[in-house]
């Protein structure tokens, strides 16, 4: 089995997000994918098989060290740039637990990345927040999977230093904290995203958060269908997520380099 490091949502490396991609040749035991998901210790590692199916070529699952996940767009993009650079032609189609996602690389080289959107649903701030977060929300709300929190400002955003253990106890996968970019050019909005519940205390760039970000800042900032909106993600590693709603679907754009590859050791593979 082939698997790689790719740094996804930048195009230099040691930046983005790092996540495992592992080419499996037929279905692999669960249990085997968690246990090798726990050894890379990447926010995610996604595993990926050929199927013969009408409507996808691939089969694709993410792992973080702790948990199977329903969506993950950084190790959506690793995994394409790697099938991409070995030569598979545009367009991918992934069938995964979120349904059929559908991923194109333009002849710049930019992977574009068909998504569900997730519009938040305002709600109030559940108990413990603002003393996890150490800061008091603007507006929060909900959406599938995540807890939506919008603040005062990006300083505030970048200097935020919540409570994770707290934060792990809130009934959401994580907690996206988000605001307009002020202090910058190259961005509309600005976001960290906190899971320690899936066993991720901040996650570098997530692609799933900006599923969730794009439909919230597009009704905000007033931008139309097929209009860009850019997102940076202000962890310590950084990274940059281009949205563009289209519908109740987002498409999410990136780049991604590689920086380690090689197999996985015959002994470790369950027979």
């Amino acid at each position: 089995m082939r698997i790689s490091v790719v740094d996804a949502f930048t195009d230099h490396p040691f930046a983005g997000n790092p996540a495992g991609v592992c080419q499996v040749p037929a279905s692999v035991d669960t249990a085997w994918m968690q246990r090798l998901a726990a050894e890379m210790k990447h926010s995610e590692t996604a595993f990926v098989r050929p199927v013969d199916q009408a409507t996808a070529d691939y089969e694709l699952r993410w792992f973080t060290p702790a948990a199977e996940v329903e969506l993950c767009g950084h190790a959506t993009l690793a995994t394409a740039h790697v099938l991409f650079d070995a030569g598979t032609p545009s367009p991918l189609r992934f069938t995964t637990r979120s349904g059929i996602l559908t991923v194109r690389r333009g002849t710049d080289g930019l992977i574009s990345m068909d998504f569900p959107a997730y519009p938040p649903t305002a709600a109030p701030a559940p108990p413990g927040l603002a003393d996890a977060l150490g800061i008091e929300p603007v507006w929060t709300g909900t959406s599938n999977f995540d807890l939506l929190v919008a603040v005062s400002d990006e300083d505030a955003v970048q200097h935020l230093t919540p409570d994770i253990e707290a934060l792990g106890a809130l009934p959401a996968r994580g907690v996206i904290v988000t605001a307009r970019a002020s202090n910058r050019g190259d961005a509309d909005f600005v976001s960290r995203f906190f899971a320690p519940r899936v066993g991720v205390p901040e996650d570098p760039v997530t692609g799933s958060a900006h599923c969730v970000l794009a439909p919230y800042w597009a009704g905000v900032l007033g931008r139309d269908d097929a209009t860009p909106m850019i997102g940076r993600q202000l962890s310590p590693r950084g990274g940059t997520v281009i949205t563009t709603m289209r519908g109740d679907r987002v498409e999410l754009a990136g780049r991604a380099v590689t920086v380690l590859e090689g197999t996985v050791t015959p002994a470790t593979v369950p027979e």
